[in-house]
């Protein structure tokens, strides 16, 4: 029997994840798409891909079986993810993991809750992916790195070994990074940056090599 699934909220990371859940229903029929919800009243009954937003937070207690993937987060948005999610006050085990059937994750990798993967990453041996995270499409995260939880990564980051993302951070589409790197938490690292060397918490870092332009207060 497939699972009942709710999207949250009605922006572009949900939407996107329509591929992912589409493709795996290919295989097997796991998830039935309930809806999407948003807290913005002029978005309900809007549609994506024949799925419809039906309302807000109320949903969730009307339909207490669904599960839900909560992916909220922008450049601008990404320091409130911990709070925006916690808000919703859902239970750890009614959060929903969605990988993409091409999707390679190594044996020995921990996959946190609340994770959606895009098409085609490539998650190696002894990496550790925290709660509530976002990979977009053709990332690569090399051996032994670990990224924290509520991050965003975009599409086309190499990652490689030994890296350490911190917790709430937002990383730029085609982003490089060198390995053993550290990045601290609640730091954005900007498109097409190449990290070289570590990067302290609370910073915005762009640049080749990626420099600090920033310290967030």
């Amino acid at each position: 029997m497939s699972k009942k699934l709710l999207l949250f909220p009605f922006g572009g990371n949900a939407r996107e994840a329509l591929i992912s859940v589409f493709a795996i229903n290919e295989r097997g029929n796991e998830w039935d798409v309930v809806g999407f919800i948003d807290d913005d009243r002029s978005r309900h009954g809007q549609e994506c891909c024949g799925i419809r937003v039906l309302g807000g937070r109320e949903v969730l207690e009307e339909i207490p079986d669904a599960y839900v993937l909560a992916v909220p987060g922008s450049p601008t948005s990404y320091p409130r993810r911990k709070e925006i999610i916690a808000s919703l006050n859902l239970d750890r085990s009614r959060f929903a993991n969605i990988i993409h059937p091409s999707v390679v994750i190594a044996p020995d990798a921990i996959i946190g809750c609340n994770i959606i993967m895009m098409p085609n990453v490539v998650i190696s041996c002894g990496v550790t992916i925290g709660d509530h995270c976002i990979i977009l499409p053709n990332t690569v995260i090399s051996h032994d790195s670990k990224v924290g939880d509520y991050c965003c990564l975009g599409s086309n980051i190499s990652i490689s070994g030994s890296v350490r993302i911190g917790n709430n951070c937002y990383i730029g589409s085609g982003s490089k990074f060198k390995e053993n790197v550290s990045i601290g938490n609640e730091t954005l690292v900007g498109l097409g940056s190449n990290v070289i060397c570590d990067i302290d918490a609370n910073a915005i870092a762009v640049g080749n090599p990626a420099k600090v332009i920033k310290a967030k207060t």
